[in-house]
């Protein structure tokens, strides 16, 4: 259909130019009308310039007619590209592609299985849905059982929330989690909180050490002082 659209848009655009310079041309009487009958006259004398010129317009007659009664879709295609458009004797709904996704992403969370979800949605000009599902797995998941109740719920969710039909669910595990790594990570967290814990300490028992010294000097230096006081 775009094609059929830029052909009469060509077409219209050239008849249009030759209408308006020759009435320029001829307001401006650069051509007489007379030169414009006679070679006119001329052109239809021939038989190929007649063919060409009967061909000429029946398409541009079919391709105003489509463009009049027959009017183009790209509107609706870029609609489509950012939701599904439903419509009935009430008006239209669209329901838009972040919507659905969000949808999606609500079903997968609800397993306890599924980390790390991210969905996309695929939309036809028959409003039919294509999902992808790409995820992060926990280590104890079956992913054969996990995957098929997984596609059905999200049918059954779609369904039910906005009455579309789901053409394909499909599911991509990227990893599996290893809950070893994540307890390795923890632990030496914990052992990097113990050693600042113990250099802490470390650093109040040397402040308390460095303190008692200190209380020691000034009570031998009063002790000496005394002692100076009672010889006098």
């Amino acid at each position: 259909m775009k094609i059929l659209e830029r052909i009469a848009l060509v077409l219209f655009s050239i008849i249009m130019v030759i209408l308006a310079v020759t009435s320029c041309l001829v307001i401006f009487n650069v051509v007489e009308l007379k030169t414009i009958y006679k070679f006119i006259e001329e052109l239809l004398k021939d038989d190929i310039a007649k063919k060409i010129i009967v061909g000429a317009s029946v398409v541009s007659i079919l391709l105003s007619i489509k463009a009049l009664f027959f009017p183009s879709r790209i509107k609706k295609k870029q609609e489509i590209k950012t939701g599904v458009l439903l419509e009935n004797k009430d008006g239209r709904l669209l329901i838009s592609k972040d919507t659905i996704e969000n949808l999606v992403n609500s079903v997968v969370k609800g397993f306890d299985e599924a980390v790390d979800v991210q969905t996309k949605i695929n939309l036809d000009l028959d409003n039919k849905i294509t999902v992808f599902v790409s995820l992060l797995v926990k280590e104890d998941s079956i992913i054969k059982e996990l995957s098929s109740s997984m596609q059905n719920r999200i049918k059954e969710t779609i369904k039910r929330s906005t009455d579309l039909e789901v053409s394909q669910v499909n599911i991509n595990i990227k990893d599996i989690e290893n809950n070893k790594s994540n307890t390795k990570n923890n632990n030496q967290a914990k052992i990097k909180l113990s050693n600042v814990q113990v250099s802490k300490a470390q650093t109040k028992e040397n402040s308390n050490s460095k303190t008692q010294e200190e209380i020691k000097v000034v009570d031998k230096a009063t002790e000496i002082d005394s002692e100076s006081d009672n010889a006098k």
